[in-house]
């Protein structure tokens, strides 16, 4: 991997980003939307994004906000990777594969409000374009002239991990040297956050701290808190990267995908541990070689408790040794962008020898008893290979297997 770029609710550098992971920092803040009151909820991470900034108002106009980050994200990558234009023959050979969950949230319910409250009778031409989950990746294809293979993913909480897996394997099986890979969500609209709420997975706003809402694997925990945002990585074939003097964060060794086949929110341990096992042995690693894992850790009573559960039965004696954490508890979870963004993290824990926190962790659950580095990071560690976990709804398990740049 030689290039990465983000709109995240912590930042729009990944040195920004992973800054305010490790200082603990929370993103997540008191929805302030003019459908507030209408809410249980009250607690999101938006991402401070001015389309402005990067479109003109025509160009805004025929793109969701998903599309927008994305096309940001991806720009950030590309100039993080200093590629330059590709020629005819090279752009056959690059591809892109993008993950979200839902698409245009953002389009979908004001197109919801003009047709069913304002009763117009006819919609902007761009709606469905704007609306299609395909639509970020058709626009990075554009812009880079990225003429291979064009798919997106949308598998709930694994679709960016999916994304990029699928984007590994098809440079490792030689159909493509290089891609623009990653995640892109926005659904912090009325009707997707009354969906949500009606699940009963979002958390509680703390009374003393909405930033300390979320609580990834602590006695107290009570969800996750919905966030928004983009991540894109440039994925190279290793010798194509070397032969022009790439920089190189690091190597997406191993991807396991799975289906629990079980239920379509509630996690099963032998489908995780499966997705793991896949993940390590593609990368011809043991566990034992495993130095952090960023748990996919939503702060939800069934998925910590599985999720502490999977790492004991793949790890054995070595799970006690195994640093854990999740930053959603600061980024919040981003759906179909998460697995993406958190790939990001995992891959500068490995880059600056540094480890995120859990944070919010103050009253841990006796039934998650791994090494969850509770609130304070840690730097100056030995990290030559880590795991980033994404547990999706619908049963469907993705795991990345990132290796420190000195190892390739």
């Amino acid at each position: 991997m030689t290039g990465m770029g983000l709109v995240s609710p912590l930042g729009a550098t990944p040195d920004a980003f992973f800054a305010s992971l490790m200082a603990g920092v929370s993103a997540v803040k008191r929805i302030r939307t003019s459908f507030a009151h209408h809410l249980t909820v009250k607690v999101a991470a938006p991402v401070d994004f001015d389309a402005s900034r990067y479109f003109s108002a025509k160009e805004a106009r025929t793109m969701d906000r998903i599309t927008q980050m994305a096309l940001v994200s991806a720009r950030h990558a590309w100039d993080d990777a200093r590629l330059s234009a590709l020629t005819p023959e090279e752009q056959v050979r690059a591809a892109v594969y993008m993950g979200t969950g839902l698409g245009g949230a953002e389009t979908i319910d004001a197109v919801d409000r003009e047709v069913y409250v304002q009763s117009v009778r006819r919609v902007h031409p761009f709606t469905v374009p704007k609306i299609m989950c395909n639509a970020s990746a058709s626009h990075m294809a554009m812009q880079f002239g990225l003429r291979g293979a064009n798919l997106t993913y949308s598998v709930a909480c694994a679709s960016s991990a999916i994304a990029l897996g699928e984007a590994a394997r098809a440079i490792r099986w030689g159909l493509a040297d290089l891609a623009l890979a990653g995640g892109t969500e926005s659904m912090l609209t009325h009707s997707s956050l009354k969906g949500w709420e009606s699940l009963g997975v979002l958390a509680v706003e703390d009374p003393n701290d909405p930033g300390a809402s979320c609580k990834p694997f602590a006695k107290d925990r009570t969800g996750f808190v919905i966030g928004e945002g983009a991540a894109v990585l440039v994925l190279e074939e290793m010798e194509h990267a070397r032969a022009r003097g790439a920089r190189i964060y690091g190597e997406l060794a191993g991807y396991g995908i799975t289906s629990d086949a079980h239920h379509i929110t509630m996690p099963t341990i032998d489908g995780q541990a499966t997705a793991i096992q896949l993940a390590l042995a593609e990368a011809g690693l043991q566990p034992e070689d495993i130095d952090y894992i960023n748990a996919h850790g939503t702060a939800t009573t069934a998925n910590d408790t599985i999720e502490t559960a999977t790492i004991r039965r793949v790890f054995g004696a070595h799970a006690n040794a195994v640093p854990v954490s999740s930053t959603k508890s600061m980024h919040g979870h981003l759906i179909g962008a998460s697995g993406a963004m958190e790939c990001i993290a995992t891959l500068l824990a490995l880059y600056n020898a540094a480890i995120p926190p859990t944070a919010n962790l103050h009253h841990p659950d006796p039934d998650c008893d791994l090494d969850y580095v509770p609130n304070v990071g840690r730097t100056g560690v030995h990290l030559r290979a880590a795991l980033s976990h994404s547990f999706a709804f619908g049963g469907t398990n993705a795991v990345l297997v990132a290796k420190h740049s000195d190892s390739l």
